[in-house]
């Protein structure tokens, strides 16, 4: 058994040992590797990777989901409207909606693809100026427009708390945020914080060089 495997598997039994009361996605972080080093996770049989740039994803993973039917892709980083049409026909979720233009963009092309992605929207929580996502006091709004003017499927929110803070002040308030709007999903918690997240509720946890190492 390949190390990736194992560490992936030590990620597992450490979810486990939890006991959540929804299930947990690992989503294996998979950006900067090359095909090969991700293999022995994808011969495993995972099916959740994530991404951070379009054009790397296409590269890496056009084929490979023609020949992996069972794999999701999910894009993690920022995603601009004018990538929005190939993401459409790439990517299975998007962590990262975060504005209205993006929004119509990719309403637009699932219609033209016919295409249905499913997406969380950014919230930025710490109201860092230097981050993305939706300021907590247009969420609401935003969310009713994805949700009921252009038919986007949310699943939940997503957050990147501030770095070098108490994670669990943020995580328990998006946890609240979810719940005020009756979301079933939350994306949040990496490699250093996983457990943590899980606890406060995550459903999907985005894990990169716990599973894959370092990247260089």
């Amino acid at each position: 058994m390949s190390t990736i495997v194992e560490r992936f598997l030590k990620i597992q039994s450490n979810i486990t040992s939890l006991n959540p009361v929804k299930p947990v996605n690992i989503i294996a972080v998979s950006k900067t590797f090359d095909l090969n080093h991700i293999k022995p996770l994808i011969d495993f049989g995972h099916s959740h990777f994530g991404e951070n740039k379009v054009q790397e994803a296409k590269i890496k993973w056009s084929e490979q989901k023609k020949i992996k039917k069972n794999i999701k892709l999910h894009m993690i980083g920022k995603l601009q409207s004018n990538k929005a049409k190939d993401a459409v026909k790439l990517f299975d979720f998007i962590h990262s909606l975060d504005n209205q233009k993006l929004a119509d963009a990719l309403s637009k092309y699932q219609t033209n693809l016919n295409r249905k992605l499913q997406y969380f929207i950014q919230v930025n929580i710490g109201n860092e100026i230097q981050k993305s996502g939706i300021p907590v006091n247009e969420l609401d709004a935003f969310y009713n427009y994805c949700r009921n003017e252009i038919n986007l499927k949310i699943l939940g929110l997503m957050i990147i708390p501030p770095i070098d803070q108490n994670v669990d002040k943020y995580f328990k308030s998006l946890n609240e945020l979810n719940k005020s709007l009756a979301l079933e999903d939350i994306s949040m918690g990496m490699s250093a914080d996983y457990l943590d997240a899980i606890k406060h509720g995550s459903t999907f946890v985005r894990i990169g060089s716990s599973i894959f190492g370092s990247r260089s």
